[in-house]
């Protein structure tokens, strides 16, 4: 046994020399790791997890170092460092790579064991995850722990479903059944639930162990084709349930020192289509026990009570056995060596049959009872032994009956009835019932051995002749046929053997060693005489086809005779490819029920049956090429009808043409190994051996002398190549080079020109950086200047707007004024035409009227010029006033022109140093110069505000004195009004009598002195009017000086604040 110590390694060789398990133990290696300290110490295996090959495993510690084993490459690898235990360990079926690891932290992740890397972080759990179930697809992932199982999406790495249960009752196991979409959940109170996993439905639940069973189930196993599942725990008993019909149809008790089952796990077999019949079952001493569950044998076991076994895993193909040890360390068993004794040749084939007592068995028939190395029976009695006897020496007598019976307790002549009475065996049945009428022993070693010899010679291009769309088919085709070559020679020049195989190896696709036998013994039983006139077809077979049809239809013959066709084109079709061309796979089936179950010449009579039964449409053909259409062709055939008729000439036909006389009867395989087969002309293999080996030596000596002179002219192209390439890439080189200097030339040429246009292209953009300034100055001062100008303008049109207003108001007044003058004219006019009515009557009248009249005015004329000096003294004051105002405007003014002067001045400011920020320092003392003068600005405003708002207030105290004088003038003329009028009533009450004596007078020159009175104040209002003309012109002359005086002023003071600044050169 060899031993491995992985150390501190992180990868390395399994073994160092080829392993060879002996075979009482089976142990390929053992694998230790320990650490490198100064007290080395033992890290423990806890969990170990196959792949999908069953040639690679993982495997984890208690320190959370995780190694790939790979046992077909002899590698081993660390692939990954968790720092926690990990309480569990499965492979990811669909990304072969990918692996689950549950952790000691309840969580579980997904890494690759190419990368090594973390794919996945799934948390959920609550408590320690004990197992994880992938689905056969590898889609879905099963989690368990002790209080829920939960269901993961593998695509998505997401939760799907989450199992929540009593908390009374806990989860023993939840996992899939292999190859289903069903999930099975158990739990504590031994109940067992199957659950569909897509829709998560209860398909069925599992009756209660019987009533006398004190079992509580703690572990399980299910068989691979998953109908069978085992169940154990602290006892000694196993239940075998039956998933299909949910029965318990076994129990089986284990020897008295298993007290307790820890683990259970089916042996996988690659022939028995995942019916696994071996069972590995743990108990509590440490000792693993593999029993055949339908005859309770104890194969063999592993594992001792002072080298216990803490827990076991097999590979899927059942090669391996990883086995974590109670020391720590890990074991690794061939199955093959194990199971080395129990695949011996088996005893001879005459047994003695005895019958058990009838009290043998007191209990059920249920249960059985296994011990160590053989099943317990009941000792014989006398009379079993008698009976014994009596049955050998009858036993040649009694052959027919013998050959009637056969294995597993069926018997042919049944078999017969049954399929004449039904026409076909039940679908269901089918396999089992061929398998016991041919009797095929399933030597699994024998096989074995012929499958390693690996792909015969004759079948590697196989695909090229018989190009198969299944992949699998055509593999187990080509090693179904590779095993018969290897079985014997003959089977490698067979031109129709793939033929011949095609239907079996595609009914039995799925069990390879059932399919070769079937084969094999179709050969040796059916195909007897076939290799005679090889490698011609068997013309003696055809012989007998073609008496056997002209005894039953000579018409037919006679037919075939006459269109030049030949037993080779009828029959030989037909038995080459065991009518697979021309029946559909139920008539196929159905046909092959019967043949199985009669003599080997029902075949033969099989083809002369479908001859007569297609006569007419055979006699119709006229053509040859029709004929053999008809027989490599499905044709509308009742395959009863020929049953029945192959029936009927094996009855009528007589025994000297009938093919039962030439043909031996069936026999079957022998176990262990299989028969010579050498009926065949030796000579003629061998010949063909010898010749085949001989050319194909030729070929290879030809193939190798081919190669030698094919190398030696690869040599020679090679060299001259190569010199070829020499001289080629030297004159490459030399015309790169030729090429390089005058790209180079070129280059400095362009760069030359480049650098010029460069500079004419500086140049240019300097005096379009100057010209761009240079307009940017001039449209910055053409933008000032139509400032000022619209300034002006505005200032030119307020001054015509005002004049405008001014010519108004006078035209206006001058309008009043002749309407005043023409309504005076009118009266005129009036006055002077009632004066010259009474002119002559009141001369003298109006003499002293006038006079007195003239005396009033002169008064009135006094009082009205003290008047007019009076409103001639509020005028000054209101024009002192106006020019105030004027005067205090002009300050605002200025005021707001110094403001926006400001202003510009400040966004000059920030532009000069934004562009000037290379000379900011020297043009520092500047800018505090120009914050002084903004200052003094400032204060200067702020002197002339506080002067123009003195100037405001003084106007308000002029406006107030004006309106007092105004006030008093009022007064006064009222006071020297009320007194005239006072002066005028004493006047008239003095003179009464006389202006009744001289009324007529009175009216007379009352009437006068009105109209000189109006035509006095006619003149005197005109003289005022020119007067207050001319006084206005003189005021408007003056005005128009002042604002062409400020125009001035303004256009000065914006010159000089405009003028650029001087920069200082450095």
């Amino acid at each position: 046994m060899q031993s491995t110590d992985l150390g501190n390694k992180e990868s390395g060789k399994i073994w160092h020399r080829k392993p060879s398990p002996a075979t009482h133990d089976g142990i390929i290696v053992n694998i230790v790791h320990s650490t490198s300290e100064y007290h080395p110490k033992v890290l423990r295996f806890l969990n170990v997890a196959f792949d999908g090959s069953g040639d690679s495993f993982i495997a984890g510690d208690h320190h959370g170092n995780i190694y790939a084993f790979d046992l077909h490459g002899n590698r081993f690898a660390l692939v990954q460092r968790t720092a926690q235990a990990c309480t569990a360990l499965a492979f990811d079926l669909r990304r072969k790579s990918e692996f689950l690891v549950a952790l000691a932290d309840y969580s579980i992740k997904c890494f690759d064991t190419v990368t090594r890397e973390l794919v996945s972080w799934m948390r959920g759990h609550e408590s320690s995850v004990s197992s994880i179930s992938v689905h056969a697809a590898g889609r879905y992932a099963i989690t368990t722990s002790s209080d829920t199982a939960q269901l993961w999406d593998l695509d998505t790495f997401q939760r799907k479903r989450k199992l929540n249960i009593r908390q009374s009752v806990g989860i023993q196991k939840v996992f899939f059944l292999p190859f289903s979409n069903t999930i099975l959940s158990c739990f504590k109170d031994n109940s067992i639930f199957a659950w569909e996993c897509d829709t998560l439905f209860c398909k069925y639940q599992l009756p209660a162990p019987p009533e006398g069973s004190s079992i509580i189930y703690k572990v399980f196993a299910v068989t691979r084709d998953g109908r069978i599942l085992a169940a154990g725990g602290k006892s000694n008993h196993l239940h075998l349930w039956c998933l299909e019909t949910t029965q318990l149809f076994r129990i089986i008790q284990m020897p008295t020192k298993v007290r307790a089952v820890r683990h259970l796990e089916f042996l996988p077999d690659s022939f028995d289509a995942g019916s696994n019949q071996v069972l590995g079952v743990l108990s509590q001493d440490g000792i693993m026990r593999f029993i055949n569950i339908q005859t309770c044998k104890l194969l063999f076991e592993i594992g001792s009570v002072e080298e216990g076994i803490s827990s076991s895993v097999i590979s899927p193909h059942g090669r391996y056995i990883a086995s974590i040890m109670e020391n720590g360390s890990l074991n690794i068993y061939s199955v093959q060596a194990l199971t080395q004794e129990i695949n011996k040749p088996p005893p001879p084939l005459v047994k003695v049959i005895e019958d058990l007592p009838n009290n043998t068995l007191s209990s059920s028939n249920l249960k059985m009872k296994m011990v160590s190395g053989r099943v317990q029976r009941p000792a014989r009695s006398k009379e079993s032994r008698i009976q014994t006897r009596i049955l050998k020496q009858d036993l040649e007598g009694n052959v027919e009956n013998k050959e009637n019976e056969l294995s597993e307790g069926l018997n042919k002549k049944r078999l017969q009835i049954l399929l004449k009475g039904y026409g076909e065996y039940p679908t269901k049945y089918r396999m089992f019932i061929w398998r016991s009428l041919l009797q095929l022993p399933e030597n699994h070693t024998a096989f074995s051995s012929l499958v390693d010899k690996g792909t015969h010679v004759a079948y590697l291009n196989l695909q090229k002749k018989y190009p198969i769309k299944s992949r699998k088919l055509l593999r187990v085709l080509q090693r179904t046929l590779s095993a018969l070559a290897h079985w014997s020679a003959i089977f490698s020049d067979t031109p129709y053997l793939p033929l011949l195989a095609f239907p079996f190896v595609k009914l039995f696709q799925n069990n390879q060693l059932i399919c070769f036998e079937v084969v094999a013994t179709l050969i040796i039983n059916w195909c007897q005489h076939w290799f005679e006139y090889f490698p011609n077809p068997p013309i003696n077979v055809l012989s007998m086809i073609e008496n056997v049809l002209a005894f039953h239809d000579k018409e037919l013959l006679q037919h075939f005779i006459e269109r030049d066709v030949t037993s080779q084109l009828y029959a030989w079709p037909l038995l080459e490819t065991v009518f697979s061309e021309v029946l559909t796979r139920e008539e196929w089936l159905r046909l092959f029920d019967n043949v199985f179950s009669n003599h080997p010449s029902f075949l033969l009579m099989a083809v002369v049956a479908y001859n007569t039964c297609s006569r007419a449409p055979l006699l119709n053909s006229t053509l040859k090429d029709d004929i053999e259409y008809f027989f490599h062709h499905r044709n509308n055939l009742d395959i009863n009808v020929v049953i029945r008729e192959v029936y009927r000439l094996m009855e009528t036909t007589p025994a000297d043409i009938h093919p039962r006389s030439t043909l031996d009867a069936f026999v079957a395989l022998t176990k262990g190994q299989y028969p010579i087969f050498n009926q065949y002309p030796k000579f003629i293999v061998d010949y063909q051996t010898r010749e085949r080996e001989r050319i194909r030596n030729d070929e290879l000596d030809f193939l190798r002398e081919r190669q030698t002179v094919e190398n030696m002219q690869a040599e020679v192209d090679e060299q001259r190549a190569e010199d070829e390439a020499w001289y080629q890439k030297q004159e490459l080189l030399r015309r790169a080079e030729e090429t390089r200097r005058e790209m180079l030339l070129q280059e400095e040429e362009k760069m030359v020109q480049q650098r010029h246009r460069l500079a004419a292209a500086k140049r240019e953009l300097k005096m379009k950086e100057m010209r761009l300034q240079d307009a940017a100055r001039r449209r910055f001062l053409k933008l000032q200047q139509d400032q000022r100008e619209m300034e002006l303008r505005r200032l030119e049109d307020e001054i015509e707007r005002k004049v405008h207003m001014r010519d108004e108001e006078i035209a206006a007044t001058a309008k009043d004024l002749e309407m005043r003058q023409l309504e005076l004219e009118s009266q005129k006019r009036h006055y002077e035409k009632d004066l010259t009515r009474s002119q002559d009557a009141i001369a003298k009248e109006i003499r002293d009227g006038a006079d007195a009249h003239w005396r009033k005015v002169a008064l009135e004329e006094h009082m009205f010029r003290n008047l007019l000096e009076t409103s001639q003294l509020g005028n000054r004051t209101r024009r002192v006033v106006e020019d105030n105002l004027a005067k205090a405007e002009q300050a605002c003014l200025d005021a707001d022109w110094q403001i926006q002067a400001l202003h510009r001045q400040k966004c000059d400011d920030q532009q000069r140093s934004q562009g000037y920020q290379e000379v900011a320092t020297l043009l520092r003392k500047n800018r505090r110069r120009e914050v002084e003068v903004l200052n003094a600005m400032m204060k200067e405003e702020a002197k002339k505000w506080k002067e123009a708002e003195e100037k405001e207030s003084r106007l308000e105290s002029e406006k107030r004195a004006s309106a007092l004088s105004d006030a008093s003038r009022k007064w006064f003329l009222k006071q020297e009004t009320s007194a005239a009028r006072e002066h005028g009533g004493d006047l008239l009450c003095g003179e009464v009598p006389w202006l009744q004596r001289e009324h007529m007078t009175s009216n007379y020159l009352s009437q006068t002195s009105q109209l000189n009175g109006v035509s006095e104040m006619d003149s005197s209002t005109q003289t005022f009017s020119s007067r207050k003309t001319t006084e206005w012109n003189h005021t408007e002359r003056d005005l128009l000086q002042e604002v062409r005086n400020l125009r001035q002023r303004l256009t000065a003071q914006a010159r000089d604040r405009c003028q650029p600044p001087h920069l200082l050169v450095t």
